[in-house]
């Protein structure tokens, strides 16, 4: 580290006490920072200190703020020529740094308030193992599927990007083939394995999500990723490649499978709704919801509501009776499925979150305390937490 800057620590974070002549010329510490203890995104912006996210938690890493012009100045110290040029043109620019010994981040640069600021995200380079992050055994039966459609949903920060990972990482494992993935960014590096997997990022290997999207079938995948469905003609393709033999991922920001539904309907004009409805009944494979809880421990871990495509599901998508699945996933445990509630009731039978988090994040505040009361009257007793279990390096 230069002379002038001073590290303290608190807690486990490192703080830095940062002076101006660090500000405009020097980022590596707070990149070091960020990846070695595991944070997933460092925020800069003018009239506030340079602050990190750590299991969630916003954390400043210093007590000076940024000052006008200290950031512009080291964005552009990032940027190359064409790059400074793109900035000036369209306020916004994307683009991937890599620090030697530490790790690769995606820098995403923008104009605030007239001035530069920049969020700086850490692109994890070791993938959870599906088997550490606890999610449902149930999904790997999906995942391996030849062809179909997954749809992964929920809020941001919510761990899909993570959750998706590990699953391609066990069918790379696995089960031989040629997966693509288009992605924006890429969130993780994924390494050949039993199938060959290329990973395209918008912006830097392709122009955008259709340009892509247009050539993939050329490309003869097996499994073709796509980061996020945002509007019709995303769906349009998710939809024709899993019609025509292909196991197509993506993922939605909604709150759960019903709305995340009711999004994809509304993506289209009346008219093309009921041959829509078709379409999804005939290939939806899986739809997974999950929003993090804190763990008794203090750490995060998922709670996964799943929905599959049971001929009962299909049945009631076609028919346009989207109010009737949480009863059939309700009824549907012995095949794998489950409502969130059922999700967050199970990680407190299991001792793995307490009753207050549960009824924080439940749908049914109500419903669920009344089956922990009575699962409590029976005198069923929780374990103790695990202190290794579940412990996620979170991505979106």
């Amino acid at each position: 580290m230069r002379a002038g800057l001073k590290r303290f620590m608190f807690g486990s974070i490192c703080f830095i006490d940062v002076s101006r002549k660090f500000q405009s010329m020097e980022i590596d510490p707070l990149l070091r920072i960020l990846a070695s203890q595991n944070g997933s995104d460092l925020y800069m912006s003018t009239g506030a200190p340079p602050c990190a996210r750590f299991e969630g938690v916003l954390k400043p890493l210093g007590n000076e703020a940024f000052k006008v012009g200290d950031i512009a100045r080291l964005a552009e110290s990032l940027m190359d020529a064409e790059q400074r040029l793109e900035f000036d043109r369209e306020l916004e620019m994307n683009l991937a740094i890599s620090l030697a010994g530490v790790g690769r981040f995606r820098v995403n640069v923008f104009k605030q308030r007239n001035d530069v600021s920049m969020v700086i995200r850490n692109v994890k380079l070791d993938i959870p193992r599906f088997e550490d992050l606890k999610l449902p055994r149930v999904l790997l039966d999906s995942i391996m599927q030849k062809q179909g459609l997954m749809l992964f949903v929920g809020a941001t920060s919510s761990g899909k990007s993570t959750s998706l990972a590990a699953l391609i990482d066990y069918r790379n494992r696995n089960s031989s083939g040629h997966i693509i993935t288009i992605e924006d960014p890429v969130e993780y590096i994924h390494r050949h394995k039993k199938s060959i997997i290329n990973q395209r990022e918008v912006g830097v290997d392709t122009r955008s999500f259709h340009a892509a999207l247009k050539n993939t079938l050329r490309q003869a995948p097996d499994v073709v990723l796509i980061g996020e469905i945002r509007d019709r003609e995303t769906m349009e393709h998710a939809l024709a490649f899993a019609d025509t033999g292909h196991l197509v991922i993506s993922t939605l920001h909604a709150h759960n499978a019903n709305q995340a539904l009711d999004r994809v309907i509304n993506f289209f004009p009346e008219e093309r709704r009921p041959q829509l409805l078709n379409d999804l009944g005939n290939n939806l494979k899986a739809f997974v919801s999950q929003r993090l809880v804190r763990t008794r421990t203090g750490q995060r871990r998922a709670a996964v509501e799943v929905m599959l495509g049971s001929p009962t599901v299909a049945d009631l998508i076609r028919r346009n009776e989207l109010g009737e699945l949480k009863g059939i996933m309700e009824k549907s445990e012995e095949m794998g499925m489950q409502t969130f509630d059922q999700a967050l009731f199970n990680l407190v039978v299991e001792g793995a979150i307490d009753e207050e988090e549960a009824l924080k994040n439940a749908d049914s505040a109500n419903n669920l305390r009344l089956r922990l009361k009575l699962h409590t009257e029976s005198g069923a007793v929780a374990p103790p937490a695990d202190p290794a279990a579940g412990e996620w390096g979170l991505m979106d």
